[in-house]
C-alpha cells in the first residue's frame, strides 16, 4: 500500500473530488497493488488481461481503474518517484456501448405517488412519521430528479421557504438551486419540515433512529413503494431521475435548462435524453399515425 495514502491525501488537497469518487480510486489502488508486486514497474497490460478474462469485468469498469491508474503514475512522476509513467506508450481501445436511459411510464410514477394517497390517521404515531418522510422524498425525487445522494445531504438550511426552492449539493461540490413546481410536492415537504423541527438533527431525511437517511436506504424505500405499486421491481431510484429528464425534453424543455436543472457538468450527458424521447416518438408513429395504413 506504499503511496496510497499520500496519493489520497494528494487528491483530497488539490481535486475537487467527491468521498464516493474517493473511495472508488482507493478501492482500484488497493486491487492493483494486491496483484502487482512491483509498483514502480508494473506490468499493465497483464492487469487488463487479469480484469478482463479471469474476473470478467465490463469495458467500463476496466476503463475507470486505467483512468484511476494514470493518474496515480502521473503523480508519481511529478513527484519524481518514477522517472515515466508505463502509459506512456500504452493506448487501450474498448467497445463502448452507450445504453439508452431506463425509465418508468407515467402510469407506474402515478401508481408509487398514489401510495401515499391513503388514510393515516388509524397508524401508530411511528408508521406516521415514515409515510410522511417516505412521500416527501419520492415526490421529491419524481419532482425534481434530483440524486439519491443529494437528497441524503439536504439539510433544514438549505431549503429557501419563501422562494419554495432548495440548495442542491451536486457532484464535485457544485450547487445549484431547484424550484419545487408541483404545489403537491411542496405541501408534502412543508408537512416534513414541520415534523422535523420537533427534532435536533438538521438533515431533511433521516431514520428510525433520528441518524441521516443513506443513499441504501432511499434505495429501500423506493423499493418497498415499488412493490406497493405493483411495477417494474427490478428498476431504481435513479430510474426517477432518468423519467424526470426525458419527460421533460419529450415536453418541449431545452437541452440546455435540463442540463442546468440535472447538475450535468457537460451537455453531452443530458443529450443521451434526446435518443430515448426521439425512440419513443418513433414508437408513438409508427403505432398511431394513420399514414401508415393507407
Amino acid at each position: 500500500m506504499e503511496y496510497l495514502s499520500d496519493f489520497i491525501n494528494y487528491l483530497q488537497a488539490t481535486k475537487n473530488l467527491s468521498e464516493t469518487t474517493l473511495m472508488a480510486y482507493t478501492s482500484d489502488l488497493k486491487q492493483f497493488f494486491k496483484y502487482e508486486n512491483t509498483i514502480l514497474q508494473p506490468d499493465i497490460c497483464a492487469f487488463i488481461s487479469y480484469l478482463s478474462c479471469q474476473l470478467k469485468l465490463k469495458d467500463t469498469s476496466i476503463r475507470r481503474k486505467i483512468i484511476t491508474l494514470k493518474i496515480f503514475y502521473n503523480y508519481l512522476v511529478d513527484n519524481e518517484i518514477i522517472d515515466k509513467s508505463p502509459f506512456t506508450k500504452l493506448k487501450f481501445r474498448f467497445k463502448q456501448e452507450r445504453k439508452l436511459p431506463k425509465t418508468l411510464t407515467v402510469i407506474e410514477i402515478s401508481k408509487i405517488l398514489k401510495c401515499f394517497d391513503i388514510d393515516t390517521s388509524s397508524l401508530s404515531s411511528f408508521a406516521q412519521k415514515e409515510h410522511i418522510r417516505d412521500a416527501a422524498l419520492l415526490d421529491l425525487l419524481i419532482s425534481t430528479g434530483i440524486r439519491i445522494g443529494e437528497a441524503a445531504a439536504l439539510t433544514l438550511d438549505d431549503i429557501i421557504s419563501s422562494e419554495r426552492t432548495l440548495l442542491i449539493h451536486g457532484k464535485g461540490r457544485k450547487q445549484r438551486l431547484i424550484y419545487i413546481s408541483s404545489a403537491q410536492t411542496w405541501e408534502r415537504l412543508k408537512t416534513l419540515i414541520k415534523d422535523r423541527k420537533k427534532d435536533d438533527d438538521n438533515h431533511l431525511f433521516v431514520n428510525r433512529y433520528n441518524q441521516p437517511i443513506t443513499i441504501h436506504g432511499i434505495e429501500d424505500i423506493y423499493k418497498k413503494y415499488v412493490k406497493k405499486a405493483q411495477i417494474y421491481t427490478k428498476s431504481t431510484p435513479h430510474y426517477l431521475r432518468h423519467t424526470f429528464a426525458t419527460n421533460l425534453l419529450a415536453n418541449g424543455a431545452d437541452l440546455r435548462s435540463v442540463q442546468e436543472i440535472l447538475g450535468h457538468a457537460s451537455v453531452s450527458t443530458t443529450q443521451i435524453y434526446t435518443e430515448v424521447t426521439t425512440n419513443r416518438k418513433k414508437q408513438v408513429l409508427k403505432k398511431f399515425n394513420y399514414r401508415n395504413k393507407l
